[in-house]
């Protein structure tokens, strides 16, 4: 008999390897202050070695202390990946109606062109993208977003800003958990079985999620009323001591970053 594997998608994906990463004992507000480090590091160094170093060190972290599976993180890097390349296929790619550009292809009335710096332009917008992005994901896969919402509170961020960001995060989930809900149960109805009983299953999820989904949202407010929310939400955090071998590293990815932009900057 098979067994069946245990997946995550989306948000809940995110939430699940956030407590479930080798990196949760780390000080939540020294790896907001890492990420972003890392992140300003890597728009303002706008040098494409610069990039590839910080994709491949939080991956890395990510990936190894981390303890999140390889495929897993390929998935979630997915959505990103994919709206970056169009993004630079639409910045390196030009349209018109005379022929010009490097390598020029002619489709119908229209040329489309490229040349060598826009191909170079959108090969470096894209990996610096894809660097803050990985930086990005090294917070949200490894710090959960209650200790998250505690970095901002700290920072006096305004509190109407902290309550919406971490409910409409929790919402998220409700709107996710519905959706999959009644995809499962159409499914087991034979709900999709050719393409025109699927669009009438996609028309009836549509039109009962956004119910439900306030059904839902509903329930859970009354359940933090009864657990006497006054509008300020507090969270029960274990302390974590910012190490010095964490501080090493950080020091480290970021001299080391330094030191290529120098060199690429020289050559």
């Amino acid at each position: 008999m098979m067994k069946k594997k245990h997946t995550h998608t989306g948000a809940h994906s995110i939430d699940y390897f956030a407590y479930a990463s080798g990196l949760n004992g780390w000080n939540a507000a020294f790896k907001t202050v890492f990420s972003m480090g890392s992140l300003i590091l890597c728009i303002t160094a706008d040098h494409i070695f610069v990039s590839l170093f910080f994709i491949l060190a939080m991956s890395v972290l990510i990936i190894i202390p981390g303890k999140l599976p390889v495929h897993d993180y390929l998935a979630l890097l997915c959505i990103p990946v994919f709206f970056m390349l169009m993004s630079g296929i639409t910045i390196a790619f030009d349209i018109s109606l005379a022929a010009r550009g490097d390598y020029c292809w002619k489709i119908g009335c229209f040329f489309f062109s490229v040349t060598h710096a826009s191909l170079w332009y959108a090969l470096s917008l894209t990996l610096r993208a894809l660097g803050a992005v990985s930086a990005m994901y090294l917070l949200t896969l490894t710090t959960p977003a209650c200790e998250i919402v505690s970095v901002l509170r700290r920072l006096h961020l305004p509190k109407i800003f902290i309550e919406l960001m971490y409910l409409i995060y929790r919402f998220i989930f409700i709107l996710l958990d519905a959706h999959g809900r009644m995809r499962e149960a159409a499914a087991s109805r034979l709900g999709f079985r050719d393409f025109r009983t699927s669009c009438r299953s996609f028309g009836g999820i549509a039109g009962n999620l956004l119910i439900c989904s306030m059904r839902r949202a509903r329930v859970y407010y009354d359940a933090m009323l009864s657990r006497c929310y006054d509008g300020d939400m507090r969270f029960l955090e274990p302390k974590k001591t910012v190490r010095s071998r964490h501080i090493l590293l950080a020091g480290a990815v970021w001299l080391a970053a330094l030191l290529i932009w120098l060199a690429g900057k020289g050559g």
